[in-house]
């Protein structure tokens, strides 16, 4: 009887160190989350102020030195170790998803930190310069309500002036080791810092936001911040960006290369195969992604050869391409107000019909806005994300440089790609997704959240737009250009295209103007890799949806499939797939 009770005893105990050491498992990797998202934030605090983590906003990361390099190397070696202390069967499937996903990143990460790519810390797409001149606007993350928020920008702007001279430094190291951009993306670069060159500290986009601080702050300190904004921008901002400016123009810009892609730089290949990996998540080589991409570009083409049937246009596709570029009752435009206005009466349209299709649907506010003249001669149209907090919307932001020849016809579909139910639906979900750790809230992967954008481009006609054939002449065009991209980026990053032959591929393919074109081959110049995220993660998306619906038959519900693929925000296409096939296995 004492043996029965003394073992009875140990069981009872070994249950219980059991229940211990799964629930101290449980939180361990609750903390490790949280752990991960701070490092992270302090690794990129641009990032941060963006996601609404203000306690980062007087700080900025210098990602092109090697000591910042070495901190990011300690981060992934540091998680590395963590997660290979969990034991991962104990976790919920949410929190395998988390697991999964950081692992993912850390490999990513590693992989990247062996490449070069920080020495050429600069280009015109994106990047800190940019983000800088964004929030010093006034109108993007960066708060300005408190005498303390201007104070955090102050400091932010003195780093600036630091991270600008190391950006010329590892500038410098890259003409060095011939790491160099391209001679007509250099010029880009110089032609955005001259623009940031002004007379009068008054005048330069660094003081936009002095010239209309709050009623809470008193006139004492509106009047110190006056003086100390005005000394930093003439004592330390304007100076480096002419010195930014001399510098590419009378060392930089002789020693830029004349080759369009990364792969003509020394281990550029390599670098170039990490960049796929990172933006399509997937295994896929630069190889296999080629010839999707012109086998998408055939299937494109034929659907447009039909709608050039429907509207009785009698002449080739290429020439009916110039046609709808230059129709002028596509650009019906006077003023920049009238293409918002037209943005707005889509949103209008496609409200009452947004229920059929989503259950699940954001509380974040959206605005449409005109891009800051600062950039608009160089950007895209883009969503940029609301405050997870409510205070400030999602936006979309439209550039309208010209607005005589801005033509309207791919734009229906361009509203559902970037605000509803596109970027604004799965950014603003995501962020608002309580059951979520903070890092995967404010996380991003290409390949799903353009590849869900994409998507959502293909539901006009089920939300009441594409009636007229231009619109949905626009919506093929857009899906073709996304298809070019996977032919013309790794053209010119894997099979040495120039940029004339990419722009020439485009020409012949598509009917987005010439500029525009332009302005897009030098943004896959610039940003290898990214823009192939696009037609990778719609594919993989629409191929999902396709399988459940023939094996659940009268059992699929487009809502609930929506949901799925939304409710947990981005991951690598391989967890979204396993995501979706449970939910298959579960609903049969």
């Amino acid at each position: 009887m004492k043996n029965l009770k003394t073992i009875s005893f140990f069981i009872l105990l070994s249950l219980l160190l059991v229940s211990c050491k799964s629930e101290e498992k449980s939180v361990d990797f609750k903390k490790l989350t949280e752990s991960y998202f701070d490092e992270k934030n302090i690794l990129n605090p641009l990032d941060a102020t963006l996601n609404g983590q203000n306690k980062y906003n007087d700080q900025l990361q210098f990602e092109m030195t090697d000591s910042f390099r070495k901190k990011q190397a300690d981060f992934f070696n540091k998680y590395e170790t963590e997660l290979s202390k969990i034991d991962f069967e104990s976790l919920s499937d949410e929190e395998k998803n988390s697991f999964d996903i950081i692992k993912w990143e850390v490999a990513v990460g590693k992989d990247l930190l062996q490449q070069n790519a920080n020495l050429t810390p600069i280009h015109q797409f994106w990047g800190t310069h940019l983000t800088m001149a964004q929030f010093a606007a006034g109108e993007s993350a960066q708060p300005f309500k408190t005498e303390n928020d201007y104070k955090n920008f102050l400091k932010r702007m003195d780093l600036y002036e630091v991270w600008l001279d190391s950006a010329m430094v590892y500038m410098k190291k890259g003409m060095d080791k011939n790491v160099v951009l391209p001679k007509i993306l250099s010029n880009k670069v110089m032609q955005q810092f001259d623009e940031m060159i002004t007379e009068k500290a008054e005048d330069n986009i660094f003081f936009t936001t002095i010239k209309s601080m709050p009623s809470e702050i008193t006139d004492s300190q509106k009047e110190t911040l006056k003086k100390e904004y005005a000394s930093t921008i003439n004592d330390k901002l304007l100076p480096r960006f002419k010195k930014m400016v001399a510098f590419i123009k009378s060392e930089y810009l002789p020693k830029s290369r004349t080759t369009s892609g990364i792969g003509s730089l020394p281990n550029g290949s390599n670098l170039y195969k990490a960049y796929v990996k990172q933006w399509t998540t997937t295994e896929m080589t630069p190889e296999d992604i080629h010839t999707l991409g012109l086998q998408e570009v055939s299937r494109l083409k034929s659907e447009m050869e039909k709608v050039k049937s429907e509207v009785g246009f009698k002449g080739t596709i290429k020439e009916f391409f110039d046609y709808v570029r230059n129709k002028a009752e596509l650009k019906p435009f006077e003023k920049p107000e009238e293409v918002i206005a037209n943005f707005k009466k889509y949103h209008a349209t496609i409200k009452p019909n947004v229920d059929k299709l989503f259950s699940l649907q954001p509380k974040t506010a959206f605005q449409i806005k005109r891009t800051e003249a600062f950039r608009e001669k160089t950007a895209s149209a883009e969503y940029v994300q609301g405050a997870a907090d409510g205070s400030r919307p999602g936006t979309f932001y439209v550039p309208i440089p010209d607005v005589k020849n801005y033509n309207y016809y791919a734009d229906e579909d361009l509203f559902l790609h970037e605000a509803i139910p596109g970027h604004h639906f799965q950014i603003s979900l995501q962020q608002e997704n309580e059951a979520l750790p903070n890092f995967r809230k404010f996380n991003w992967f290409g390949a799903y959240g353009e590849g869900w954008a994409l998507y959502t481009e293909s539901l006009g006609k089920e939300l009441g737009l594409y009636k007229d054939p231009y619109q949905y002449f626009g919506m093929l065009g857009s899906e073709m250009h996304r298809a070019i991209r996977l032919v013309v980026d790794t053209g010119i990053h894997s099979k040495g295209w120039t940029r004339e032959q990419a722009i020439q591929y485009s020409l012949d393919n598509e009917a987005e103007s010439e500029a525009s074109i332009i302005s897009e081959i030098e943004r896959y110049m610039a940003v290898p890799g990214q823009a192939l995220s696009y037609k990778i993660g719609q594919l993989k998306i629409i191929e999902l949806r396709k399988k459940a619906e023939k094996e659940l038959g009268s059992k699929f519900d487009i809502k609930k499939y929506h949901q799925i693929v939304l409710e947990s925000g981005v991951m690598p296409l391989a967890l979204l797939e396993k995501k979706v096939d449970n939910w298959i296995k579960i609903s049969k």
